[in-house]
């Protein structure tokens, strides 16, 4: 079947438009990678800077006074390439430090001189309401990588990055480093446990035997995630009816990784 068959009836809206796609992908005119990409392409459309930002809450910041040896462990473990630069607190941005522009340093920095100030881009600020179709030209037409996203009173509410919104296009962006896709829960060790956090809490409590309460929490990252009331980072720690729970993987937007250590009274059910 011709795909210019679906079109005798011209689309005049998005949601025809999106029809129109659906039903391409239904006939196998496209596959459905086509189909999400076109449908990402379509959401950016009507979509604004709010939608996909990430929040204030979430952001990961240096403060300006800070020394290398304060923030450099922060620097590696977010793997962030980009970071918003603070002097009284988030609503104070005075610039975005790079971590490449660390790399010329080397090992020669004198850590007593250092000052991040010398070495500071500029932070380009653009409102919630902006749509995300328009920054993603300006993105692209001024070379920069990352916005930091104000309110209508002139506060920070989060920052946004030109792989945000490519997310909501192509999907998830995984570079070489990613982990290979591996079973959900494996054992490694006598009593502990690699676990995926987007696992799901029903999966959770049948491998484990453990009667986690799954409204609401869907996951058991989720479930962490209420625990704590925060957005954990990687190493933090917490105990839940004698399970013992660590970070070992996380971004500022989501758990990625966690490690389980079960109770003493729980090996043998779990041998048998």
């Amino acid at each position: 079947m011709k795909i210019s068959n679906f079109f005798n009836k011209q689309p005049k809206t998005l949601s025809e438009l999106l029809e129109v796609t659906f039903q391409a992908k239904q006939n196998t005119i496209i596959n459905k990678k086509t189909y999400d990409m076109i449908k990402g392409v379509l959401d950016i459309s009507v979509l604004r800077v709010r939608d996909i930002m990430i929040p204030r809450s979430q952001m990961v910041t240096i403060s300006l006074d800070q020394s290398i040896n304060d923030f450099l462990c922060l620097l590696i473990d977010s793997a962030h390439s980009r970071f918003p630069v603070i002097t009284e607190d988030k609503d104070h941005i005075i610039g975005l430090l790079l971590a490449k522009d660390l790399i010329k340093f080397g090992f020669k920095v004198k850590t007593d001189t250092f000052e991040i100030k010398n070495i500071l881009r500029p932070a380009v600020v653009v409102p919630e309401s902006k749509r995300v179709s328009t920054l993603l030209k300006e993105f692209r037409s001024n070379r920069y990588h990352m916005a930091i996203v104000i309110d209508e009173y002139g506060g920070v509410s989060g920052l946004i990055t030109i792989e945000d919104i490519l997310e909501v296009i192509v999907g998830d962006i995984e570079d070489e480093f990613d982990d290979e896709e591996v079973d959900d829960i494996r054992k490694i060790g006598k009593r502990t446990y690699a676990v995926n956090a987007l696992t799901t809490l029903d999966d959770f409590n049948t491998y484990f035997g453990t009667q986690y309460n799954i409204e609401d929490k869907g996951t058991i990252g989720g479930l962490l995630i209420h625990k704590l009331g925060h957005m954990p980072v990687r190493g933090e720690r917490i105990t839940i009816e004698q399970y013992k729970y660590k970070i070992i993987n996380a971004d500022n937007r989501r758990l990625i990784q966690l490690q389980v250590r079960i109770p003493k009274d729980k090996i043998q059910r779990l041998t048998t």
